[in-house]
């Protein structure tokens, strides 16, 4: 995927993606980032992982190439952490954009100091075990969203948002027009005028009550 269409996604609130994808696209409210600041977007590098297993954990992030999100599949088990302070150093130190885990992490605080972008199901300080190598690269299910290898993944405080590569485009062009109408919008508002009247709620009411 192109570098500046990567840029351009990350400069993207997710609410404006998913809107712009059909109101689709976003993982459930459970994904949430470690702290409220991380931001990321980048092509997924998927991995699909044994619970309570992070050997293939390692095996994914040195696999992953620079840039990506890094989409660790834990079919959503919560009863350890997985990925901690030392492998949210480790992706960072090879340029990966972000991780999403459908599972647990733990040393949040350290990795709120490091600034690396993590979202997780949960946290849990649990120590796991290292026998399975898992499957790299792979359509994974995250949040109740099927993540393909390939496919833009977008982070930020409000949530993750997952855009199939081969929509990519359109959907960024779709989201970057509306971010210009909601100003426009916001301008009317500040002006004085309400929701009622620019979206002409009125109007919908009076039909809806026939």
């Amino acid at each position: 995927m192109d570098k500046n269409i990567i840029e351009q996604f990350a400069k993207m609130p997710t609410g404006n993606l998913s809107d712009a994808f059909g109101k689709k696209g976003n993982m459930d409210c459970g994904i949430k980032p470690v702290f409220p600041e991380a931001r990321m977007a980048g092509p997924a590098f998927t991995a699909r992982l044994q619970p309570g297993d992070n050997l293939g954990a390692h095996i994914a992030l040195n696999q992953a190439p620079a840039g990506s999100v890094l989409v660790l599949d834990f079919r959503g088990y919560t009863g350890a952490g997985p990925f901690g302070e030392i492998m949210a150093l480790a992706c960072q130190q090879r340029g990966l954009a972000g991780v999403v885990i459908n599972g647990a992490c733990r040393d949040s605080l350290n990795i709120k100091e490091l600034g690396f972008p993590v979202f997780v199901r949960g946290l849990n300080p649990g120590g796991t075990v290292k026998e399975s190598l898992g499957e790299m690269n792979v359509p994974v299910s995250c949040g109740g969203v099927t993540v393909n290898p390939g496919d833009i993944v977008v982070g930020d405080a409000d949530g993750v948002v997952v855009i199939p590569q081969e929509n990519a485009e359109a959907v960024l062009e779709k989201a970057q027009q509306i971010v210009v109408n909601e100003a426009k919008i916001m301008e009317l508002i500040k002006a004085g005028e309400s929701t009622m009247e620019i979206f002409k709620f009125n109007e919908l009411i009076a039909k809806k009550k026939g």
